[in-house]
């Protein structure tokens, strides 16, 4: 295979009509009983659209659902964040502002992995003040945005407000655990891997000046993006890919010349045509970020078309929601003993299924709340939503609330 079909091949995994294509086609073959691992039982799935309807109703009663986002997160504790830091920013000019909105939600994203349950963050308001303690991903939101704001990710003192990559470079565990006041009383989970992650996207945006510009800024996506007046979904999600997709710890790589390819495995059931056949994408932290990037462009004035290009997020959570709920059915009943790793056919076709029945359960879901497919895109179906109901489901079901399986990740994946 050359190199030239190599790359196209990488390019078609980047695409988000792919995810679903794959994914669609694992569905098919475990609906025909192809599948060692799952059955499905699609009568279980309105059960599911009901308790997702009637939390959207309960947790935004007069409407008004956002995005699934970060920016969820630098809510928490009902701390208006925002205008916090647009405060900050005032005298600005718009692309500023957005840049440092970007700036601010890819590096909380990436480093949202799993906290662990002895972590927590109490956290200091603006004024000095005691605030909230934390903890999970809204924990990780609260810290690194207290992080930003404080420039601990900016190389330039007269410029906190800003992530750039001689920053991100310099970043190590020891500077992290400050960060997140993580310590033996409160550990957090990866410290090492989560430094390693920055500085490998340090590294990236150094190497793309034409792109991110001489400082290595993230939000300069937004002068890559913003000058076409309307900025498609996908075209944020393969923006993202195509410039880190080598940052990814996964290790997954395509071809002869092992192209970086993130979170895409190959699995006997994906399908598909060329090169690329039997490997399916779900690039779930990127996707992840892609949403938490639609609200800094359209807070620009530039409108986001195509949102439910992007799919479902194939996370523990929804697809825990649907292991729960007994709409994915493992035909092995001690499938829960041992921690499942990404890569294996289990995880794959786990993943794929969710993404699939995430699209099965919207338009169920709108129905019961009156509402279209214009007013109610998948970012609001997962957020009003089907994240919250997978929550809610395991602490029901299970001490704690943790999900119906572990999954032995870096966090990238999950």
């Amino acid at each position: 295979m050359s190199e030239l079909q190599d790359a196209a091949a990488v390019q078609l995994l980047r695409q988000a009509a792919t995810i679903r294509e794959r994914c669609r086609n694992i569905t098919h073959a475990v609906q025909a009983e192809r599948s060692p691992h799952f059955r499905l039982d699609l009568g279980r799935l309105d059960a599911v659209a009901d308790r997702v309807a009637a939390l959207t109703r309960s947790r935004f009663p007069r409407g008004g659902i956002p995005y699934h986002s970060r920016w969820r997160h630098f809510e928490a504790g009902g701390v208006d964040r925002k205008a916090e830091m647009d405060a900050l920013l005032a005298g600005r000019s718009p692309a500023e502002v957005a840049r440092a909105r970007i700036d601010l939600a890819l590096v909380s994203v990436l480093l949202d992995a799993g906290a662990g349950p002895q972590w927590s963050y109490a956290e200091v308001l603006a004024d000095g003040t005691p605030g909230q303690v934390y903890s999970r991903s809204e924990g990780l939101g609260v810290a690194s945005f207290r992080a930003f704001v404080a420039g601990r990710f900016s190389s330039d003192p007269a410029e906190p407000l800003r992530v750039d990559a001689q920053a991100l470079r310099q970043l190590d565990a020891a500077l992290l655990a400050e960060v997140f006041r993580a310590d033996d009383t409160h550990p957090l989970v990866g410290l090492e891997g989560r430094a390693a992650l920055l500085r490998r996207l340090g590294e990236a945006l150094a190497a793309q000046p034409e792109a991110f510009g001489a400082e290595g800024r993230p939000g300069r996506l937004f002068d890559l993006l913003a000058p076409a007046g309307t900025v498609q979904a996908a075209d944020i999600l393969k923006a993202l890919l195509d410039a880190f997709s080598g940052i990814w710890p996964s290790g997954q790589r395509f071809g002869a010349a092992g192209l970086p390819v993130g979170d895409a495995w190959a699995h006997p059931l994906a399908g598909g045509s060329g090169p690329s056949a039997g490997w399916v994408p779900f690039h779930k932290l990127s996707q992840w970020l892609s949403y938490s990037l639609l609200e800094p462009f359209e807070w620009a004035g530039v409108p986001v078309a195509g949102l439910d290009a992007l799919t479902g997020l194939p996370e523990y959570r929804n697809g825990g929601l649907l292991l729960d709920a007994g709409v994915i059915v493992p035909r092995d009943p001690g499938f829960a003993d041992r921690p499942r790793t990404p890569g294996e056919p289990w995880t794959i076709e786990w993943r794929a299924l969710t993404v699939v029945l995430l699209d099965e359960l919207a338009p169920r879901v709108r129905a019961r709340l009156g509402a279209s497919a214009q007013q109610m895109p998948l970012a609001r179906v997962l957020e009003g939503g089907t994240w919250q109901a997978g929550r809610q489901i395991a602490a029901e079901l299970r001490p704690g609330g943790g999900p119906p399986v572990q999954i032995d990740s870096d966090g990238t994946v999950f």
